[in-house]
């Protein structure tokens, strides 16, 4: 539906939708407004007007400096280039506060602890994974299914550390900055030496192996951190799909 700013209202096209005053908590990109008929609201009550605007694509960087990015629970993110991403556990410091409100009835104050774990999470998502996208030329990570986790025992850690968001900002966001974004099979990612590409006997395997962190190859002797050697793997299978030439966001 179209629709225009006039001073700090919005008017729609059709005289049937009022015009409605709004508070611009930073300022629109330029480019035309393609809709502006989607409103929202949060758990406190609080009504959004999401906008959806037209704007100039950004021209697509040479493919010089790339990222491998391996998921995680303790730790939001190993990247290849050895950096971490810690989680800060929003929800998990929230219990306690949130334990109170619950056991004294306050639905008010339950909404809004709600609302500010919610917030502090994207916050911080939106933070890291505009770090990335202005710093890399492509992004690799692996195709993680964070929907079916949630659905699993491990469904608060997963939802918590906000893996789904942080996917979707970061591709939008590497296409905004000129970046590219691919998601490849992460399968034998932990297991597979980054060194050597061997899958050596030595390697963690099954869920007994869930525990080993540390481990060496015993193909070619070289020491792993698990998670680094899944982000260095997760770099080169996005390299590989680059270089094929096969479509990526």
């Amino acid at each position: 539906m179209q629709a225009k700013f006039t001073g700090k209202a919005i008017r729609f096209a059709l005289r049937v939708i009022p015009s409605f005053r709004v508070f611009n908590s930073r300022p629109l990109p330029e480019g035309k407004i393609k809709d502006g008929a989607c409103f929202s609201q949060d758990s406190r009550g609080n009504w959004f007007l999401n906008i959806v605007i037209e704007v100039a694509k950004s021209p697509v960087r040479p493919l010089d400096l790339g990222i491998g990015i391996d998921l995680g629970l303790k730790g939001l993110a190993v990247l290849s280039d050895t950096n971490r991403i810690l989680a800060p556990g929003f929800h998990s410091k929230a219990e306690a506060a949130l334990a109170v409100a619950q056991r004294a009835h306050k639905r008010r104050r339950i909404k809004a602890v709600h609302a500010y774990t919610a917030r502090r999470r994207l916050d911080f998502l939106h933070n890291e994974s505009l770090k990335i996208a202005r710093a890399f030329d492509w992004i690799a990570v692996g195709n993680v299914n964070a929907a079916g986790l949630a659905q699993t025992s491990l469904a608060k850690s997963v939802l918590d550390a906000g893996w789904s968001s942080f996917l979707r900002m970061l591709a939008y966001k590497a296409v905004r900055h000129g970046a590219r974004y691919v998601e490849v099979n992460e399968r034998f990612t932990t297991q597979t030496c980054s060194d050597c590409g061997a899958l050596p006997d030595s390697r963690p395997r099954g869920i007994a192996g869930l525990g080993i962190r540390e481990w060496i190859c015993s193909d070619c002797g070289a020491a792993h951190d698990r998670d680094l050697n899944a982000a260095k793997n997760i770099l080169r299978r996005g390299r590989a799909t680059l270089v094929a030439g096969i479509p990526v966001l």
